[in-house]
């Protein structure tokens, strides 16, 4: 069996936690593997890390990467230079399967956000899945609704079969009283996004139902990279696999997930799965409370004190406040989409971004500048690097810098500073016992994360 993970989501209605460029499958909500790192040992179980694809969007590919080579530096990401949801998405790692190996092997796609702590009865479903992917059908995982739901889809079943049942149709997310009708069914099951079946079965679906995205898909040469052309990738419509294939396809399947599952969709999920104190709160952080009950606070620097409110959500970041009542935390999305608007910057990244040689905080930013301060670990180094729009200027404030210039070596010192010019190859290095703290001084046209050559690097960015 071969693996496809999708990870190109921007998990809005987690914000101001999530971010445009650091969404929650790269989060984590128990202190230890990401969503995306627990999803790939998941995965597997049923196929060898180097046929575990993962496909996301060209500004999550480095941190992708980064998590999942610390589980295993033989997993397969491919990049989509444009967002086009996923249909195309998963037409394009099928075709990289169909170019880079031989057979015709079982896939397996799930979302890169979902939390899944019984692996056990997991696989027993999927165990019970492949039977029917041997017999032509194109499987879905639907998950047996507990509870009135508006923020899913969800799968309408007809006749049993050997295992599972034969789908009748897939239907919108509904109002509260079409839910409540759902649940009171039996007939219908939520849409848990994750699917499997042969690779020719999925293939000849797209050709008969999207030969828009079918067509691209020869142009491709996945056989000499793992590249996805832009000029190819853009040709295709902007579609999900539900809206292109499984409503459309007579070969759709359903069998019962029957591990827990919750895609953490809102911040209500969150609550939902994380242990309560004795007034149904969960609490993190600096977080001071007075009759406060079935509420859920996040403090992720700032002393937040609530009193005498019941059923509420409320995150602090550095950069950003979010409060709502806890029965709409589905709409945090809208807050979102408005502030995107805005060309808030709160959307796209937290102050302090995380990397694998240390972090770095935005201290201040205007038109044509930026500062920061960046705390590079022991014995780490940033990559060889320059940029086609900005300037730099360190400052060291606490250890010592080794620097790399142009070629030549320079130490510098607490309350010493150099300067890298425009286009001049740099990198900044710590080959010493203590935290290395500076401030950079970012002067340009064009001051942006993504302005950034690489030459060499030992995180494997290049």
């Amino acid at each position: 069996m071969k693996s496809i993970i999708l990870a190109g989501g921007s998990g809005s209605r987690l914000w101001p936690l999530s971010r445009d460029e650091y969404p929650k499958q790269l989060l984590s909500f128990d202190e230890n593997e990401s969503l995306l790192q627990k999803t790939f040992k998941r995965l597997s179980l049923f196929s060898k890390p180097s046929e575990i694809v993962t496909i996301t969007n060209v500004k999550h590919y480095t941190n992708i990467k980064l998590q999942l080579n610390k589980i295993d530096k033989t997993n397969v990401v491919l990049g989509e230079p444009i967002g086009k949801n996923t249909a195309p998405a998963i037409a394009s790692v099928l075709q990289y399967f169909k170019q880079t190996s031989e057979g015709d092997d079982i896939i397996l796609i799930a979302p890169s956000d979902h939390l899944i702590k019984n692996t056990e009865a997991f696989k027993k479903t999927v165990e019970e899945a492949v039977l029917l992917a041997e017999q032509g059908y194109i499987v879905t995982f639907g998950i047996k609704p507990s509870y009135i739901e508006t923020g899913y889809g969800y799968i309408k079943t007809q006749k049993p079969l050997s295992t599972g049942f034969k789908v009748e149709k897939f239907v919108e997310k509904p109002d509260m009283e079409t839910a409540e009708k759902y649940l009171k069914s039996g007939d219908y099951y939520w849409n848990g996004g994750i699917f499997m079946g042969k690779l020719s079965v999925f293939l000849e679906e797209f050709k008969k139902f999207a030969p828009e995205i079918f067509s691209n898909l020869n142009n491709f040469d996945f056989k000499n990279e793992t590249k996805i052309a832009y000029n190819i990738y853009e040709k295709m419509p902007s579609i999900s696999i539900d809206y292109a294939i499984m409503e459309k396809s007579d070969k759709i399947a359903l069998v019962e997930l029957q591990s827990d599952w919750n895609d953490l969709g809102s911040w209500q999920s969150l609550w939902g799965i994380k242990e309560k104190d004795e007034n149904g709160n969960v609490l993190t952080g600096k977080v001071v409370v007075d009759k406060v009950k079935n509420s859920l606070i996040y403090s992720q620097k700032e002393i937040v004190a609530v009193s005498g409110l019941e059923d509420i959500i409320l995150v602090e970041t550095e950069d950003a406040i979010m409060a709502c009542k806890m029965s709409e935390s589905q709409s945090v999305k809208n807050l979102y989409e408005k502030l995107k608007a805005l060309e808030s910057d709160t959307t796209k990244l937290h102050k302090t971004v995380y990397r694998p040689w240390g972090y770095y905080t935005c201290m201040n930013s205007g038109e044509g500048y930026l500062t920061k301060t960046i705390c590079v670990l022991p014995k780490q180094k940033l990559s060889i690097q320059s940029h086609n729009h900005r300037s730099e200027h360190w400052v060291v404030l606490e250890g010592k810098a080794l620097v790399y210039k142009d070629g030549k070596e320079y130490n510098i010192y607490p309350g010493e500073s150099i300067d890298i010019p425009l286009g001049v190859k740099h990198s900044l290095q710590n080959p010493y016992d203590e935290e290395l703290k500076i401030i950079e001084v970012q002067k340009g046209d064009y001051i942006s994360e993504d302005d950034i050559i690489r030459y060499e690097d030992c995180y494997g960015r290049v």
